[in-house]
C-alpha cells in the first residue's frame, strides 16, 4: 500500500528554514545574512532530480541565501518569502497539472500545516513543531539542517523502490562528467 502510494508522487516540496537549516538565522551588519545548508541535502536534490521528481521549495521568510543556495542546486521552482503557502502550493498543482495525492511536502512548523493537510505525503523534521509531526506520515529520524531533508528524500526512494536505480544512474553522470 505504502509503495503503491508513494509511486503517485511527482512533485516534493520543501520548507526551508528548519528543514534545508536548522532554523539559526545570523545577522550581521549592513543586512548581511548567513545560513549553514548541508551537502547532504544538496545530494537529495540531485538523486530526486535523477529519479524524475519535480522539486519546489517554499520559504515563508524572503532570503538571498535561500536563493543564493537553491539557484546553486539548479532548482527552478522557488518561493522565497511567501507566508501563505497555499498559493505557489496551488500555482505548482496548475503549472504541472497535479493532484494532491501526487505531492509530498515537508516542513517543521504551523505556517506548513495548511500544505501538510491537503498533499498526499505529508512529513515533518524530527525537531518540528508537535502540532506539525501530528499531521504527518512521515517523521524524520534527522533534525532540520542536518540531513532530514537527506532522508526523506532517501525513505521516498528506497519504499518507492526507486533507489538502487537511481545510483547506479548518478554513478554514470558522475563518471560522464570527470
Amino acid at each position: 500500500m505504502m509503495k503503491e502510494s508513494l509511486n503517485k508522487i511527482k512533485l516534493i516540496i520543501s520548507d526551508v528554514d528548519g528543514v534545508l537549516t536548522d532554523g539559526t538565522i545570523l545577522k550581521g551588519s549592513e543586512d548581511m545574512e548567513f545560513k549553514r545548508f548541508c551537502v547532504q541535502d544538496g545530494t537529495a536534490v540531485a538523486m530526486a532530480k535523477t529519479a524524475g521528481y519535480l522539486l519546489a521549495f517554499i520559504s515563508g521568510r524572503y532570503s538571498h541565501a535561500t536563493e543564493v543556495r537553491l539557484k546553486e542546486l539548479k532548482v527552478s521552482d522557488i518561493y522565497n518569502g511567501t507566508l501563505n503557502k497555499l498559493i505557489p502550493y496551488e500555482l505548482l498543482k496548475k503549472k504541472y497539472n497535479l493532484i494532491d495525492e501526487e505531492i509530498a511536502y515537508i516542513g517543521d512548523d504551523l505556517i506548513d500545516i495548511p500544505v501538510m493537510e491537503k498533499v498526499g505525503l505529508p512529513a515533518a523534521v524530527q525537531n518540528a513543531y508537535p502540532q506539525v509531526k501530528e499531521k504527518a506520515k512521515y517523521v524524520t529520524k534527522a533534525y532540520g539542517g542536518v540531513g532530514a531533508y537527506r532522508e526523506f528524500i532517501d525513505w521516498i526512494l528506497v519504499k518507492s523502490g526507486k533507489y538502487n536505480q537511481c545510483l547506479e544512474e548518478l554513478k554514470v553522470k558522475m563518471m560522464n562528467e570527470s
